[in-house]
């Protein structure tokens, strides 16, 4: 393995006392050579740089049989420190981009926000990850849509807390249990209401008004957001449909680098065309993505789905 070129080396050597103070548990040669794209020798070398630069760097104990390599008692910056909001903004961010380059960028500011939150690395890292599971996004890439930032405090407050929230939604006063958001072509606020038992119910969050956090507790259960909207093409959840599409020659490499759902399985075929499979319910959503890539896509099956393509294509005929 090649080494990089030697006027790499000092961004590299600050990049990974930034990298390695951000781990509680600090770093291995692995690691290292793993994210710098080195050998073992050449991690060695970083890892005796950084040492030389920050003696506060030790070996940490650990329960497995690799050595780590971190800060023990010290920060690179003790001065600055970022909420948990803050950093779960950029993840967030980090999550709904699909350009690979500003998702590894994304993914490097965040670990410079932890490691100048090294003092409470623990109690922000677990504050993080609550707010992180809470808030999903919708398998699909979707333009942004703006609320406000008073908006999301009060949900999120509400999602953390497991607090009502009361606001107007279609001109009727509702008591809502929100159990996350879903970023999509809107905001959505995945809840339950009050007045209507158990079932759970995706609101359009910008459709709000007054909108405002309570005192009453609800139980959250086991509700899991990821795996709700893992069953979903977008945002609309119903019956889990074994969807094939296939593309033509001229669209097979642009479909093959594309990202359709969390369950996709995707072949080349020997004749230049691209075949993709998923399981995932919102029959209307997945029409209308199929609809955007042209002829060039074809809807193998369900049969049922193709049913509701031919008369949705139909419909928009006799409009026309």
């Amino acid at each position: 393995m090649e080494d990089k070129p030697r006027y790499s080396r000092v961004s590299d050597i600050i990049d990974l006392a930034i990298y390695m103070s951000s781990k509680v548990q600090g770093v291995t040669l692995n690691d290292i050579a793993e994210r710098y794209n080195v050998s073992r020798r050449t991690a060695e070398r970083m890892r005796d740089s950084l040492t030389c630069i920050f003696p506060q760097v030790d070996e940490i104990e650990t329960d497995d049989n690799q050595k780590h390599w971190g800060f023990i008692n010290y920060s690179i910056s003790s001065l600055i420190s970022f909420t948990p909001k803050e950093v779960a903004n950029i993840e967030q961010y980090q999550r709904r981009t699909t350009n690979k380059e500003l998702k590894e960028e994304l993914g490097k500011t965040v670990e410079k926000l932890k490691a100048f939150n090294k003092k409470h690395i623990d109690s922000v890292e677990n504050n993080i990850e609550l707010i992180m599971r809470t808030e999903g996004y919708a398998v699909r890439q979707m333009p942004d849509y703006k609320i406000s930032l008073e908006t999301l405090s009060v949900i999120r407050d509400a999602v953390q807390h497991s607090k009502m929230v009361e606001g107007i939604y279609h001109g009727k006063k509702r008591l809502i249990e929100p159990l996350g958001m879903i970023y999509g072509n809107k905001i959505y606020l995945v809840a339950r209401e009050k007045a209507k038992g158990k079932e759970i119910y995706n609101y359009l969050l910008h459709k709000f008004e007054n909108l405002r956090l309570t005192d009453k507790i609800f139980e959250r259960g086991d509700f899991n957001l990821q795996e709700y909207t893992n069953l979903s093409f977008g945002v609309y959840h119903g019956e889990i449909l074994d969807v094939k599409l296939q593309f033509d020659q001229e669209l097979a490499q642009e479909a093959s680098q594309y990202n359709f759902h969390p369950t996709q399985k995707g072949k080349l075929n020997d004749d230049g065309t691209y075949t993709v499979t998923f399981k995932a319910s919102g029959s209307k959503e997945i029409i209308w993505h199929i609809f955007k890539w042209g002829k060039g896509c074809k809807l193998i099956s369900p049969k049922s789905l193709k049913e509701e393509y031919k008369k949705y294509l139909e419909e928009c005929l006799e409009n026309f």
